[in-house]
């Protein structure tokens, strides 16, 4: 994908007018992923670690990793979010920020990374040919030994917070005859159903640790969880965490995490 793509465009429109800076800490909902996200990163994170983001957006994970000391390496495609991330970063932290794209890591070199984060890149990536190269990036940049992390929007949460919600059964040139969403150049975001995604993953020299429905049915359930009380927040995040590696429950969260450690 190059800045004069169509694709590009497409996605610079849209991050440029959806507040992705303030989405992660918008509502009690929308905090789930990201507290899910970074407890499953700390399992695994050791000090001293480099850490790369692939597609850091504004920089939430970045600059939280940045925060804690971690070397930090950020590579994000949209200028707009690249001025937004560097605006945060301080002198203390240890963190380069480049601009590119997810299909070409060139810039980084064979294990070079403890930690690879692909937290956004396989939402916008409508060809198998793109979904495989960027995938094939990430583990050739990341360590023997090392974690990968890749997340992924899910089929049926789409079908529900979407198609349900906002009435669009009747539009037939979503999806097919099996209500799996087409991968569209004109669309912004592709979707897998897990067992897809498990089968394109098993194509790489990595060992599978879990997978993670990041914010579970809370996405679904918005309007519920934002009305909770603090203490009933804290109790619907226990069952969250405790069910959110739960394969019957998975597929109804927006957003999955692969977890793999490279062999």
């Amino acid at each position: 994908m190059t800045r004069d793509d169509d694709k590009y465009k497409i996605l610079k429109e849209f991050y440029s007018t959806s507040a992705e800076d303030k989405r992660l800490k918008k509502d009690k909902a929308h905090q789930v992923e990201f507290l899910t996200t970074s407890r499953y990163i700390n399992k695994f994170l050791k000090d001293n670690d480099k850490i790369l983001e692939v597609g850091a957006g504004t920089g939430a994970y970045s600059i939280y990793y940045a925060k804690k000391g971690y070397q930090v390496s950020a590579l994000e495609l949209v200028k707009e979010n690249i001025e937004i991330l560097k605006s945060k970063i301080t002198d203390d932290m240890n963190i380069r920020v480049t601009e590119g794209t997810a299909l070409d890591l060139s810039c980084y070199e064979d294990n070079s990374f403890d930690m690879t984060l692909v937290l956004g890149p396989l939402y916008h990536l409508y060809t198998e040919s793109d979904k495989k190269k960027a995938i094939g990036e990430a583990v050739r940049v990341t360590k023997h030994g090392g974690y990968l992390y890749i997340a992924y929007l899910t089929n049926d949460s789409v079908m529900l917070s979407y198609v349900l919600k906002k009435h669009h059964l009747l539009d037939k040139g979503l999806f097919d005859e099996n209500y799996k969403f087409y991968d569209k150049k004109e669309e912004i975001f592709t979707t897998f159903n897990i067992e897809d995604f498990n089968k394109l993953i098993k194509e790489y020299p990595l060992d599978y640790i879990t997978t993670v429905a990041t914010d579970g049915l809370s996405a679904i359930l918005r309007d519920y969880v934002n009305d909770l009380s603090d203490e009933e927040y804290k109790i619907w995040l226990d069952y969250h965490y405790k069910s959110c590696e739960r394969k019957d429950l998975a597929g109804y969260s927006s957003h999955v995490l692969y977890i793999g450690r490279k062999k």
